[in-house]
């Protein structure tokens, strides 16, 4: 009998799982197909508006004027789409984080026009936190329908999962946050049986995004080899030093946004904040403007090609403008153009110290940075080591994550609550 029993309960959360497994995969894909396809047209806009365009004007394409001109009519644009859209393309992103609220139907295509009016204007947001908002609502709105007798909560995970996985084009940062969400909470069975179905989801939402898009976060940085003592004190460092500046900014953010909040009206804030992004991209170049993926990739390639001074420039302006973007309403999220800052800093970190290897400055930039913008600490552990793909690091990157740790935990997070107070 107590053999019987023991087979029951052993066998008894395969088969609450087993009916899960579909309903992961179709919305893994579906929510991977979404961000690929939102990504794709904001591509062809953006060559649109920053080639063809200037071009047919006999305008420098990056020149001041059209760095100034498109940012302010980026704002204009967004403005219109959150005046008089219904649902206002979604509540204010400085409310709002990696774990989106479910928004109406209604709401969510005024928000996925924002943000591809955003990626492709350059202001410096990813699509992060706009996508998992339309794939959560998406993906309740769907399931609740089709499969009503599943709890509401699970398709939530199921979508959040799903479009980390496609983001990152990997389900371990998914289950990374995952596991994060669930430190707090009381579990009911084995962790596994709880991130099962969000697992699956984010695997399938990972697969399409590599079999079709074939991204990849590796900045092919000359790998370091056997590191020592050096290594350690400049991965501390550097680490600490970048979790402070993103302290600076996201003390400020609250200031910032209050100063737009005063504005009141989309079609003011928005403008005059794409006025505040034209001037900073012509103050730091083309490199500070857009989400800052493909920009990483670009000062990486060179790690030497700009002065200690250059790569200052670059850190300053780029956290300036995302600091700006997240403040005066565009919609859009702050982990990829975070990644972005942290590189430019590790860079001049190599810059004034020629000891310090490109990859070794890159890499505890990044998560320094991102400790203090996102206050993940697993996520920022992994973005860090896999853009620089060198085994070796990942012991140096966990060191020096404990001091940076401790310079960020229990202060304000670059969220704020509804009455503008931040979220600690």
């Amino acid at each position: 009998m107590a053999q019987d029993t023991a087979r029951q309960a052993t066998a008894t959360p395969a088969r609450a799982l087993l009916p899960l497994i579909l309903p992961a995969l179709v919305v893994g894909v579906g929510a991977s197909l979404l961000l690929l396809g939102v990504s794709a047209a904001a591509e062809a806009l953006q060559h649109v508006l920053w080639r063809n365009l200037p071009d047919a004007l006999g305008i420098g394409r990056y020149s001041v004027l059209w760095t100034i001109v498109m940012l302010t009519a980026t704002g204009v644009a967004v403005g219109l789409v959150i005046w008089k859209v219904p649902g206002h393309a979604g509540p204010d992103p400085a409310t709002t984080g990696l774990d989106a609220p479910v928004l109406p139907p209604a709401v969510l295509p005024g928000l996925l026009l924002a943000t591809a009016l955003m990626l492709a204007g350059g202001p410096s947001l990813g699509p992060e936190n706009p996508i998992i908002a339309v794939n959560v609502g998406l993906a309740f709105w769907l399931g609740r329908r089709l499969l009503p007798r599943l709890p509401g909560g699970l398709w939530v995970a199921l979508a959040e999962a799903a479009t980390i996985g496609a983001l990152f084009g990997t389900p371990v940062a998914a289950a990374l946050l995952i596991s994060e969400a669930l430190a707090g909470r009381r579990l009911k069975g084995a962790l596994w049986d709880n991130v099962f179905a969000p697992l699956v989801a984010a695997a399938a939402g990972a697969v399409t995004t590599t079999l079709v898009a074939h991204p990849t976060f590796d900045l092919h940085l000359p790998p370091i080899g056997h590191p020592g003592w050096g290594d350690l004190l400049a991965a501390l460092v550097i680490a600490s030093a970048a979790a402070l500046l993103g302290m600076c900014a996201v003390r400020a953010f609250p200031y910032v946004h209050g100063a737009f909040a005063r504005l009141r009206h989309p079609m003011l804030m928005l403008p005059v904040g794409g006025l505040v992004l034209g001037l900073l991209g012509a103050l730091g170049g083309h490199l500070t403007l857009f989400k800052g993926l493909d920009e990483v990739g670009e000062i990486a390639a060179d790690p030497d090609g700009w002065s200690a001074g250059e790569f200052a420039t670059m850190t300053v302006v780029k956290l300036a403008a995302l600091l700006v973007a997240a403040s005066c309403g565009f919609r859009g999220g702050r982990i990829f153009p975070s990644v972005f800052v942290g590189t430019a800093f590790g860079l001049c970190a190599h810059a004034l110290v020629p000891g310090v290897p490109p990859a070794l400055g890159v890499a505890a930039g990044v998560l320094g940075m991102l400790l203090a913008i996102t206050r993940q600490g697993w996520v920022s552990l992994f973005t860090a080591a896999v853009l620089v793909a060198s085994p070796a690091i990942i012991a140096l990157l966990c060191i020096a994550s404990l001091p940076a740790w401790l310079l960020v935990t229990g202060r304000p997070q670059m969220q704020l609550r509804a009455d503008g107070t931040p979220v600690r």
